[in-house]
């Protein structure tokens, strides 16, 4: 089970380099998107220090969207989501490799670049690392929602449209913590009540994404 799971994973990270040009255009959405926020609102330190930290979240869970529809509509086109799921391997842990993919690949470089975009806007360097602490546990559970998200709509039309629809209530309450973590680190509050809630969001994800995926994803093969 562990090979044909390291294979899977190996699979996917295969697929993902041969499609770079997603993995860059998240990185230039998610740079383009915070940077319109001078923009809109001027260019007062202070004040783009202050929004700094929901203007990276909202870009950074914008940004996570993108690559999401191919996660398995792909597969579902050519046929390898039905040999995938005959080699025997668990739906869920078929769903958490997916998830483990997209991560790597969309929410990992944009934990990477939301430090010099926090430069960008001002943002005080004593909210840096709970700011990246925070991305790192609130992209997971991004991964893992959004993986749920396109095994829920594999196979359905305009699924593009329906994915943002279905994902962004559910990531409405990492956004908020994840925002008040580097928030908190700004007044002198501490960040650890926030970054606690993203780590049980993170568990429960953990727990319930995949299992509500790889019985999407099974029900749409059959």
């Amino acid at each position: 089970m562990m090979v044909i799971a390291a294979r899977l994973l190996g699979r996917e990270m295969r697929l993902s380099f041969r499609h770079g040009a997603d993995s860059l255009a998240v990185l230039l959405f998610f740079v383009l998107a915070a940077s319109l926020f001078p923009l809109g609102i001027g260019p007062e330190p202070a004040l783009l220090g202050k929004i700094a930290p929901g203007a990276i979240w909202i870009a950074a869970l914008l940004a996570a969207l993108l690559p999401l529809d191919r996660l398995f509509g792909a597969d579902y086109e050519d046929g390898s989501l039905d040999q995938l799921l005959l080699q025997g391997l668990p739906p869920a842990l078929l769903a958490l490799i997916k998830a483990l993919s997209h991560w790597l690949f969309a929410g990992l470089p944009l934990v990477v670049m939301a430090m010099p975009v926090a430069l960008m806007l001002n943002l005080p360097r004593s909210a840096l690392a709970p700011l990246e602490l925070s991305l790192v546990l609130g992209s997971m559970t991004l991964s893992l929602l959004g993986t749920t998200g396109a095994a829920l709509v594999i196979g359905a039309r305009r699924g593009g449209v329906l994915l943002p629809l279905l994902v962004l209530p559910l990531a409405t309450p990492v956004l908020i913590f994840g925002t008040a973590a580097a928030g908190a680190a700004q007044t002198g509050v501490a960040t650890r009540p926030a970054l606690l809630l993203l780590g049980a969001f993170l568990c429960l994800a953990v727990i319930l994404c995949p299992l509500a995926a790889g019985a999407a994803a099974k029900a749409a093969a059959e």
